[in-house]
């Protein structure tokens, strides 16, 4: 009966409009009164909630995407990378592909890789006969890989959480990420062929090839060193965000001397404002986290699936349900957040692998991002392209199937996940 009371009182302050911080912590500290419990706990989860190393690197990664999102390198890694496989079939789509790619594998943000490269490869796409809603579509699922490929700020939340390897738990995002890579890719590629509308693009002269290319090198190499630093052990994920904000505003203020005063301020601006939703969330989920503990709701959650389910696969199909359900109405940290304490440790009690659960909650949460009505990526490229959400709505579907098969491949092929971190 409790856990359907507090369910209802949670969905009902959501519906009414109330931000997801404040509904969590609200709910929480209510809890807390009721059950006699001095509300000094509220204050002491407010700092407990940040005290913690890792989070660290949440506002250095956001600052970090944000100068390289005010320095315009998304438009100098898509030129380098259409210069070489623009001529291909379905070529300029994969040129955006690989350019949500490495762009979140140096920003860890969905959001901030999905603008980047829609402002410059849609007018690029739709000029060659790539249809609208395809276009849109594509670079709003591209921008989910965000979160998925390293370094992701909902992975590093997820480790905090269940104290499991941040290290790890990026090198689990590689495998997954390169699957949902190569199955846009091959769409984009059959895309190309069927439709009536696509015009192949003329291939690129070397000279001018070269030239792209150069330009992109320093984004490129700040990629290497993000990834390469976090896996031979050289630094530490907070560490590398603190590297990467660091060479992202020498490369772009100094190297290609895009990023002026006004643009600076502005990704600082953008940074701090981002970080304070984020960390507010964190605090509400806390105290939220705190009053079900207290009210035994996760033990009654897992006793529920140890006497209704006793099969991992029914247990990961219920999750899946729950999840595509809340994330009409929910971003993806908001989720994580209020989700994983309370499943946790049925994932535990069923021996099923926490890394391996990781990546399938956040192509989960991954989806969430690009269905309506709250799919931020959805509004991001809403915003660039200037359109109808129904353009955008319409173009993301066929990703949601693709997104929904690497959800079976990693299930029925959990190597895909657990190759890299087991090999290095």
């Amino acid at each position: 009966m409790t856990l359907v009371l507090v369910v209802v009182a949670l969905l009902a302050l959501l519906f009414c409009g109330l931000p997801v911080a404040f509904a969590l912590a609200g709910l929480g500290t209510v809890m807390l009164f009721l059950k006699g419990l001095p509300l000094i706990m509220v204050a002491q989860n407010l700092h407990g909630a940040l005290d913690n190393f890792i989070l660290l690197s949440v506002p250095l990664f956001l600052l970090m995407s944000n100068i390289l999102l005010k320095g315009g390198v998304g438009k100098d890694l898509f030129d380098a990378l259409q210069s070489w496989v623009g001529h291909w079939p379905g070529g300029l789509g994969i040129a955006a592909l690989a350019s949500c790619g490495i762009f979140s594998a140096i920003s860890g943000s969905s959001v901030a890789t999905a603008a980047t490269v829609a402002t410059v490869a849609v007018p690029e796409m739709t000029s060659r006969g790539y249809g609208k809603s395809f276009t849109l579509g594509l670079l709003a699922a591209g921008g989910t890989l965000g979160i998925l490929i390293p370094p992701s700020i909902p992975l590093i939340v997820y480790g905090v959480i269940t104290e499991e390897s941040i290290g790890k738990l990026f090198l689990a995002g590689i495998g997954p990420g390169i699957l949902l890579l190569v199955l846009f890719g091959l769409f984009t590629v059959a895309y190309s062929f069927f439709s009536k509308e696509y015009r192949p693009s003329a291939k690129i002269g070397s000279a001018e090839r070269r030239r792209a290319t150069i330009r992109a090198l320093p984004t490129g190499g700040l990629a290497i060193l993000m990834i390469g630093g976090i896996y031979t052990g050289a630094f530490t994920p907070t560490e590398a965000s603190a590297v990467g904000a660091v060479f992202a505003f020498l490369i772009t203020a100094f190297v290609l001397r895009s990023l002026d005063r006004p643009g600076f301020l502005a990704a600082v601006r953008e940074t701090v404002s981002t970080t304070i939703v984020l960390f507010l969330i964190v605090i509400g989920a806390k105290i939220f986290g705190k009053a079900v503990t207290l009210y035994q709701v996760p033990a009654q959650i897992s006793q529920l699936f140890d006497t209704q389910v006793q099969s991992a696969t029914v247990f990961l199909l219920i999750v899946g349900l729950i999840l595509l359900f809340i994330g009409l109405f929910l971003e993806s940290l908001s989720m994580l957040l209020i989700m994983m304490p309370v499943l946790f440790p049925t994932v535990l009690a069923l021996g099923i692998d926490p890394i391996w659960f990781a990546m399938y909650f956040v192509i989960l949460i991954e989806v969430a991002l690009i269905t309506p009505p709250v799919g931020l990526n959805l509004f991001v490229i809403q915003a660039v392209a200037r359109t109808n959400l129904g353009t955008v709505v319409r173009g993301v579907l066929p990703f949601i199937g693709l997104m929904f098969l690497a959800l079976y491949l990693i299930w029925l092929l959990p190597i895909i996940v657990s190759f890299v971190p087991d090999n290095l």
